[in-house]
């Protein structure tokens, strides 16, 4: 399926801003289940773009605007075309691939999706939450699925009940959330047992049930990756309770939020300053 994504961040000052120094991660990735056709950045003030990949191999747009400016807007234009995953059966049987898992090389190879973060500390709430939900003898495959279920029931979706710096704590606490609260809870989960996971952002197609565009609010989205030991990585949604298919598109993925904000600076100026992000995500005619 072909998705055209226009996903629009301006920021507004009360007072002139001047050298403001910033990072774009949207640019959506090629990889065996989609591919990026085509991608457009453009900022107002015009300024010159460096584009380089960071350490989890996401495409940066990094750019600086140095004359005073009331207002700063980013505008990103891609066009992508999605598939259904047919994924194989787990490679390993459920012995062997928590066997492989406790191995020095496992560990040292998917270090940094196994540590905990500030968002995904194992705190003795996380760790009441976690426990009972270890791995058994099914595979660590139903297990993801029963997790992402379990998360899925036991969270509220509610985007007034937190904001961007909500850690795993403070979501156990309130049991409400948006997606990156469900996505920052199943990481620490997985990583709590010792199954690598890693943290997607990107964008959810989410016209009505037979695939047509539908005009409402959208957003960018969030989800999670778990490692199949002996298989690879495997998209979960926590948050609307299924595997990632033809409908989601990524853009990067990190240990946590912080590592993929979709736009991130900073710059010198007293007043303070208002945001504004549209997302509008269709499907384009095939040819």
């Amino acid at each position: 399926m072909k998705l055209e994504i226009q996903h629009m961040t301006r920021y507004s000052y009360a007072d002139s801003a001047t050298d403001s120094v910033n990072e774009v991660r949207l640019t959506p990735r090629t990889n065996s289940r989609q591919s990026c056709y085509s991608h457009e950045v453009s900022v107002e003030p015009s300024t010159a773009l460096l584009t380089y990949e960071d350490y989890f191999g996401n495409r940066v747009h990094a750019f600086t605007v140095n004359k005073a400016h009331r207002q700063l807007t980013i505008r990103v234009k891609s066009v992508v075309s999605t598939q259904e995953t047919v994924w194989p059966e787990p490679a390993l049987r459920p012995q062997a691939e928590l066997e492989l898992m406790r191995t020095d090389t496992f560990y040292d190879r998917f270090v940094e999706y196994l540590l905990p973060t500030v968002y995904t500390a194992f705190t003795p709430e996380l760790e009441a939450y976690a426990q009972p939900y270890g791995p058994g003898d099914e595979g660590i495959y139903p297990w993801a699925q029963e997790l992402n279920k379990r998360i899925h029931e036991d969270l509220t979706y509610d985007p007034d009940a937190t904001h961007v710096h909500t850690t795993v704590k403070e979501t156990l606490e309130l049991r409400r959330g948006v997606c990156q609260e469900y996505a920052h809870l199943m990481l620490a989960v997985c990583r709590y047992h010792g199954v690598p996971a890693r943290y997607v952002s990107g964008y959810h197609f989410v016209g009505d049930i037979t695939g047509n565009n539908a005009d409402f609010e959208q957003a960018s989205h969030a989800w999670v990756e778990v490692l199949i030991p002996g298989s690879g990585w495997r998209g979960f949604d926590p948050t609307n309770q299924v595997e990632t298919g033809w409908r989601y598109v990524k853009l990067g993925h990190g240990r946590d939020y912080k590592d993929i904000v979709p736009v991130k600076g900073i710059y010198r100026g007293s007043g303070s300053q208002n945001l504004t992000v549209k997302v509008d995500v269709r499907k384009v005619e095939e040819d």
